[in-house]
C-alpha cells in the first residue's frame, strides 16, 4: 500500500495551519483526481474520493478493483470545507461515501457540478444532498470569491442530457489572481485548448492514465499528452493526477516528467497527502479570449 506523506490528524492539522501562509494557494493531492484547495480560509474539495466504495460495489465480480494507496483522511472529520466538485457522475467522483460525511461535517458545504448530472446526483445522494450549484461548458457561475467555468470534457466524447446540458466538465476556477484548472477526465479533443487559453493559468491538474486500446479508445490524456496540453495553454504549473489509486488501470510519471523537461514546461509530481503552496504566477505567453456566459437554468446552454 502506499502511505500518505501526511494523513489524517496530520494531514488536518496541516490544512488548519496553511492559513498562516497569505496570499497564496495551498493545494494537496487525496489520490486519484482528488485535490484539496484553500486560499484566504476558503477551502474546495475537487472530485475527491475518500471510502472504499467502489471496491465494496465490484467485490466478486468481473470488475474486481481494489486501494493500492491509503486513504489520507476520514471526511467525516474534514471541517471547514466550502465547496465540493465533481466533474462527472463517475462513483470515483460523485462518491455518496465520501459527500454525506463531508456534509455532515459542513452542514453549509455545496455541491458544483455540470448541469446534466443534478438528477442523477440527486437521486445517488437523496434528501441528505448539499445544495446543488449547477454550471454548463462555456458558461459560468459564481460562489463567494470564486468563479466556476464550465469547459467541455471528452472521455472520449463529449457527453449531453436530452435537453443538451453538460453531464462531463473540466473547470477553470478564477479566485483573487488566480486561475486554476482541473480538467476532469478528458482526452485532448478540438477545442480545448481555445476553450482554456481564455485565462493565464497559474494550475493546470491534468489526468495521465489515458490508454486508446484497439477495441476501446482511450478517456483521458496520457502523460505525453498532458506535458504537451500544459505547454500548449501556457499553464504556469502543471500537476498530473488519475493514478496510484487502484490496482488497475495505472500510469506512471515518467512520461509525463519527461515530456515536460524537454518542452521546458515547470511541474509538481506530489505526493499522496502532501501540500503545494504556490503564489500568482502567470507565463506571459497566456492568452486571453471572449468570456463565459453567466450559467442559466434554461437548457441548451454551452457549445
Amino acid at each position: 500500500m502506499i502511505v500518505p506523506v501526511q494523513k489524517d490528524e496530520e494531514f488536518i492539522s496541516d490544512f488548519r495551519d496553511a492559513d498562516r501562509v497569505t496570499g497564496a494557494i495551498h493545494i494537496w493531492w487525496l489520490g486519484h483526481c482528488g485535490f484539496l484547495v484553500k486560499w484566504d480560509k476558503f477551502a474546495i474539495l475537487i472530485d475527491p474520493y475518500l471510502s472504499d466504495s467502489m471496491s465494496r460495489k465490484f467485490e466478486g465480480t468481473a470488475h474486481a478493483i481494489s486501494r493500492i494507496s491509503e486513504r489520507v483522511v476520514d471526511p467525516l472529520f474534514l471541517e471547514g470545507i466550502d465547496l465540493v466538485v465533481c466533474s462527472n457522475n463517475e462513483p470515483d467522483r460523485l462518491d455518496p461515501e465520501t459527500i454525506l460525511p463531508l456534509r455532515a461535517a459542513n452542514p453549509g458545504m455545496k455541491l458544483v457540478l455540470p448541469a446534466g448530472n443534478v438528477p442523477e446526483a440527486d437521486a445517488i445522494l437523496g434528501s441528505a444532498a448539499p445544495p446543488f450549484i449547477p454550471v454548463n461548458a462555456g458558461t459560468y457561475t459564481k460562489w463567494g470569491p470564486f468563479d466556476f467555468h464550465g469547459i467541455n470534457a471528452a472521455n472520449p466524447k463529449i457527453r449531453r442530457d436530452e435537453l443538451g446540458n453538460s453531464k462531463d466538465l473540466g473547470f477553470v476556477i478564477l479566485f483573487g489572481p488566480f486561475a486554476l484548472y482541473h480538467s476532469g477526465e478528458t482526452v485532448w479533443h478540438t477545442n480545448l485548448v481555445k476553450e482554456v487559453r481564455r485565462w493565464s493559468v497559474n494550475l493546470a491538474l491534468l489526468p495521465i492514465n489515458g490508454e486508446a486500446r484497439s477495441d476501446q479508445p482511450g478517456s483521458s490524456m496520457n502523460g505525453f499528452e498532458a506535458a504537451a496540453f500544459s505547454k500548449a495553454i501556457s499553464t504556469s504549473l502543471a500537476v498530473p493526477c488519475q493514478y496510484g489509486l487502484f490496482d488497475r488501470g495505472n500510469a506512471s510519471t515518467g512520461e509525463f516528467s519527461s515530456c515536460c523537461d524537454r518542452l521546458g514546461q515547470r511541474y509538481r509530481i506530489l505526493k499522496l497527502g502532501q501540500r503545494l503552496t504556490m503564489g500568482p504566477m502567470t507565463d506571459p505567453s497566456a492568452g486571453k479570449a471572449l468570456p463565459s456566459e453567466p450559467y442559466s437554468s434554461e437548457t441548451g446552454l454551452g457549445y
